[in-house]
């Protein structure tokens, strides 16, 4: 390991590296894995000069001057006098023509969400005040909210409930795996960036949020009320099951994540256990410097992580040392919510050769994004897509995800759980299955 390597794992040149899906906890009330899937934060670095977006010096109708001294012309800037004067009239035909009141700070904010939605990009977003807050407090580990877990589909924008976790406002409402999230407070979602979404759903504690649902099983749309309230959802759990198999569920890589999976991890094996069952499913990602702590951990030494810009220069390289903890066999269960951080643990432990892959095709997020700062009192951002990573055999894993070793759809009845009992998760079983004939 050469003495570069500390430098190297900060990740000069990005400071902020977000790995998330589309998955968002809704006890936290902002994105967790996803926009639908990903890995989180990276140690979010909050310096103004760094984060902070330095505006080009215009010139209308003739150059620019950019950040590195050269000069472009007018119409290769993005803002120029053409754009400034046409915004300038429409202000003007606001004023005298339209015939509503106008909300000038949510015109503002239009034209700032428009600039980050025309990249076509669904990881690219921008937080106003609000939503940069309950971005932020997703890492503190106690949140306000409902207390479960949603996913949007790419293809349609329809966001769902993936999983309402037990003892959580959202179980006892009676919301299930699956339902369709319509309306928030007569709000319409679908297509909605799902970081709004959330931030609909999340309010003060004991306010109630208007979920309008559609449940395939039933006939007439559903009104469920929810009553927000504190939340505190540890990320790890661990149980032993029957033949001194370890069961570990990992819900989203926090910054307490990897404490507790070590912890848990070391306990079960005082407790003489001879192999192990990762659970991936619907951890939609989280912070890349606790993904990469755990597998540090766990793997021998090798490449676990890395990223290349649009440059193509490689930067953030994470190497695990030779100390490998994981001496016994593993099976990871991955679903189509398993994404970003969860795909960079599961990918490792398969490319390294370390376990076997279970469940159906993972989300496909290979992207990583950074947050930027666009204002001097940093209460407003842009998260925006940086750089392509990769993992152990150079593999990126972006619109593709991670096709399981043995695929295994979860049985219908069992999907529509909030807890699954071990006997009825039928991919719990195959993964018993593959352990008790390797061991």
């Amino acid at each position: 390991m050469d003495e570069n390597f500390e430098q190297r794992k900060k990740g000069p040149g990005f400071g902020t590296g977000i790995l998330v899906g589309v998955l968002s906890t809704l006890a936290a009330a902002v994105i967790l894995v996803a926009v639908s899937a990903g890995l989180f934060i990276n140690t979010v670095k909050k310096n103004t000069e760094e984060s902070k977006q330095t505006v080009s010096q215009q010139n209308p109708g003739g150059t620019a001057t950019e950040e590195d001294g050269s000069e472009a012309s007018a119409d290769e800037m993005l803002i120029n006098g053409d754009l400034l004067t046409q915004i300038s009239m429409i202000d003007s035909y606001l004023k005298q023509y339209f015939l509503y009141d106008v909300d000038k700070e949510a015109l503002r904010e239009g034209m700032l969400q428009g600039m980050l939605w025309a990249l076509d990009d669904p990881y690219s977003q921008y937080f106003n005040k609000e939503e940069l807050a309950s971005f932020n407090d997703t890492t503190e580990g106690e949140y306000v909210g409902i207390g479960a877990a949603v996913t949007q589909e790419r293809s349609n924008g329809i966001v769902r409930i993936s999983k309402p976790y037990e003892g959580t406002p959202s179980a006892e409402a009676g919301l299930l795996p699956g339902d369709v999230i319509v309306s928030v407070d007569g709000t319409e979602v679908t297509g909605m960036d799902l970081t709004q979404v959330v931030s609909l759903i999340k309010g003060e504690e004991g306010t109630s949020v208007m979920l309008h649902i559609y449940r395939e099983s039933e006939e007439d749309y559903l009104d469920i009320e929810v009553t927000r309230r504190k939340v505190e959802l540890p990320t790890v759990t661990g149980k032993m099951l029957e033949g001194k198999v370890g069961y570990i569920e990992v819900a989203s890589f926090d910054g307490v994540t990897a404490k507790q999976f070590i912890s848990t991890y070391e306990d079960l094996k005082a407790k003489g256990m001879k192999s192990v069952v990762v659970d991936m499913r619907n951890n939609g990602g989280g912070l890349v410097d606790i993904v990469e702590e755990m597998l540090d951990y766990l793997l021998p030494e090798g490449t676990i992580f890395y990223v290349k810009d649009k440059t193509g220069t490689k930067s953030m390289e994470y190497v695990s040392d030779a100390d490998a903890a994981l001496d016994i066999p593993m099976v990871v269960l991955v679903n189509g919510n398993t994404a970003s951080a969860a795909e960079v643990f599961s990918g490792n432990i398969r490319e390294f050769g370390m376990g076997t892959v279970v469940g159906t095709t993972t989300y496909g997020k290979g992207v990583m994004q950074r947050l930027f700062y666009t204002n001097s009192e940093q209460t407003a951002a842009v998260k925006l897509t940086v750089a392509d990573y990769y993992i152990h055999s150079d593999k990126n894993v972006n619109g593709t995800g991670i096709v399981p070793d043995v695929e295994v759809e979860l049985d219908e009845e069992a999907a529509k759980m909030v807890e699954i009992p071990v006997e009825k998760d039928n991919q719990l079983q195959k993964a018993l299955e593959i352990l008790n004939g390797v061991k």
